[in-house]
């Protein structure tokens, strides 16, 4: 697929097919580029959307970021092109779709699978980090499949490039780090803190500090009230892999490299940037 800099890009050049997913802004369809038959996501964003709650900034910066990760657990950014009405986003196929509908179909994952999910996406974000990038937003609905069973980093709509800690509240409600729900400023540790959350989510089939309502919610967040259910049986390794991540104060979280090297990833992940 030609990158967005070689070429101009119009609706012309691709043949349409089903729709993928709708979202608040606009939809993703999976389209054909004319010429190369290359299979790509076509994200369509309606300017209206984007002028009514004042986030083409935020759009430009997310595909600023996207279009210069290349990894192989990032879904790429080809490039981009507009007319009157509509930003189209040219966007890498997933044809396996959400982590997300994967997880609610089998409940929780094996733990084999979930330290596989966890390595590539451990490697992504030291990969982001690497570039000073910090993603803010990772989630099983962020997260998707290729046709070999890869993940991929999808949406960066919440990312920001910076070398310095950040004030702005964003992300989602269940995975969001003590610091973000404090108002303290926050980096790339955030996304380390992520991690165990996602860990939790894979393994246990809901996230740690849910709550019925948001204000519990984050009280159990800023408490780190972690609890293990005795079902499903999960190992002790695992548990401490989430116990260093989940750490209130963001300086004593395990590193990425730390994640790499610990013994439950050691013991039950194979590498899935090369695929299954």
């Amino acid at each position: 697929m030609c990158e967005n800099s070689k070429r101009e890009w119009s609706i012309k050049d691709f043949e349409i097919g089903k729709p993928l997913g709708k979202g608040k802004f606009g939809r993703v369809y999976v389209a054909r580029e004319i010429k190369s038959k290359y299979v790509i996501a076509l994200k369509v964003i309606f300017k209206e959307q984007l002028e009514k709650y004042n986030i083409l900034h935020q759009l430009r910066r997310e595909m600023e970021i996207q279009i210069s990760l290349k990894h192989p657990n990032i879904l790429r950014l080809y490039g981009w092109f507009y007319d009157d009405e509509r930003v189209f986003l040219i966007l890498e196929y997933a044809h396996n779709g959400e982590l997300y509908k994967e997880l609610r179909k089998r409940g929780h994952f094996s733990e084999k699978q979930a330290a596989k999910y966890i390595l590539s996406l451990t490697k992504a974000l030291a990969y982001c980090h690497e570039k000073h990038v910090i993603h803010r937003d990772i989630k099983p609905e962020n997260l998707l499949l290729d046709h070999e069973g890869r993940l991929k980093i999808a949406d960066f709509g919440w990312s920001v490039q910076s070398k310095s800690k950040r004030q702005t509240m964003c992300g989602t409600l269940d995975y969001l780090a003590p610091e973000m729900v404090e108002n303290r400023g926050h980096d790339y540790a955030i996304d380390n803190w992520t991690i165990g959350i996602l860990c939790y989510e894979f393994l246990y089939g809901v996230t740690p500090f849910e709550a019925e309502s948001q204000n519990d919610t984050f009280q159990r967040i800023r408490n780190v009230d972690l609890n293990f259910p005795p079902t499903p049986l999960v190992s002790r390794n695992a548990k401490h892999l989430i116990c260093r991540l989940l750490e209130k104060e963001s300086s004593k979280r395990l590193s990425l490299q730390k994640i790499m090297e610990h013994p439950w990833i050691k013991e039950n992940a194979t590498d899935m940037t090369v695929g299954e």
